[in-house]
């Protein structure tokens, strides 16, 4: 692929058309044609002189990495973390408003209040699509969440409100506790509770995702996908435990994601050891994420640094002019 940068070829009009005061002159077509039609590179001499390169496609392409480090988290069950399970994340204002006017009421007789919950999500500008409103409104909605919380009391007061910096130790109490007291909760509710009563601390042990063997053709298989040894296994999200082929995955903490583009003509793994891991140890790449995409930026390929005028030459011009401008206000008022 050529690129031309003709930006310093022009010239002024005679008269400005509208906004346009420059345009290329015959001359300057011909020099652009001419370097179009022979493929050829051009060195940029002067301001007003074509700069032309020549590169491979895949000069302008690049991979998209996802950069991803693990959730460090600390939990506590707190009256304030287990209180904020009655409402619903996604209709927060007008649940914790409506249960703060109208109390438990709320729960036998939201039919009869729903124009007025309504009415005061309209007062306060908040645009509910007709599926919100209808969940707002829904006593069995409101059950819901009611009896989330109360599960979460009941863990409580087996737990405690003492704070944990190792929740997978916490995540395994907390599944002891609900079986002995013999509550089923889905996994979306189970979630909702650990988002309530957790918070990232960089502290706090790394989160385990899971647990996964792996041996023989599947080992092989994955080596080979991910193009490593089983030695870089823990730059791609797989750290070995201390049980024989068994590896560790670790939930990755969304906050703290980041992406990095990575020329298509470098390696993704040697550019995260040069790039990455100096300043973010712990951090892996999850290649599932990965894309490709391609930019062309003139200003990469064809800006010239030009250095900074001295000190000494701009303390000079401010001299001059502060010179220049004592003249003239000596000349205005008359006291020259």
């Amino acid at each position: 692929m050529q690129l031309i940068d003709a930006s310093g070829s022009f010239g002024k009009l005679r008269k400005n058309l509208g906004n346009k005061n420059c345009e290329l002159k015959p001359e300057h077509i011909r020099a652009i044609q001419n370097v179009y039609n022979n493929f050829y590179e051009v060195k940029k001499v002067g301001d007003d002189e074509l700069a032309v390169q020549i590169f491979d496609n895949s000069d302008f392409g690049y991979y998209k990495v996802a950069i991803e480090r693990p959730s460090r988290t600390k939990a506590q069950f707190t009256d304030e973390a287990v209180a904020q399970l009655r409402f619903d994340k996604t209709l927060n204002e007008p649940m914790t408003w409506a249960f703060a006017t109208y109390g438990e009421h709320i729960y036998s007789k939201l039919p009869q209040l729903e124009k007025e919950v309504l009415h005061w999500c309209e007062k306060n500008d908040i645009d509910l699509a007709a599926k919100k409103r209808k969940i707002l409104c829904s006593p069995a909605h409101w059950e819901k969440h009611r009896t989330l919380m109360q599960h979460a009391q009941s863990l409580q007061k087996v737990i405690g409100s003492d704070e944990h910096y190792d929740f997978n130790v916490l995540k395994e109490r907390v599944e002891v506790v609900l079986k002995a007291q013999k509550i089923r909760l889905s996994a979306s509710e189970k979630n909702a509770i650990h988002g309530a009563i957790t918070c990232y601390d960089e502290t706090a042990e790394k989160v385990v995702a899971k647990k996964q063997k792996l041996s023989g053709d599947k080992l092989n298989k994955l080596l080979h996908c991910l193009e490593c040894t089983a030695n870089q296994l823990p730059d791609f999200g797989y750290y070995p435990s201390s049980n024989k082929n068994e590896y560790i995955i670790y939930q990755s903490e969304s906050d703290l994601r980041d992406s990095e583009n990575v020329p298509l003509k470098e390696s993704i793994y040697e550019y995260l050891l040069r790039e990455v891991k100096p300043h973010v140890d712990e951090a892996w790449i999850d290649l599932e994420k990965t894309k490709i995409g391609y930019e062309v930026s003139f200003n990469k390929y064809f800006y010239q640094h030009k250095p900074l005028r001295s000190i000494e030459e701009v303390g000079a011009e401010i001299l001059a002019l502060e010179k220049e401008n004592e003249g003239l206000i000596m000349e205005i008022l008359n006291l020259k």
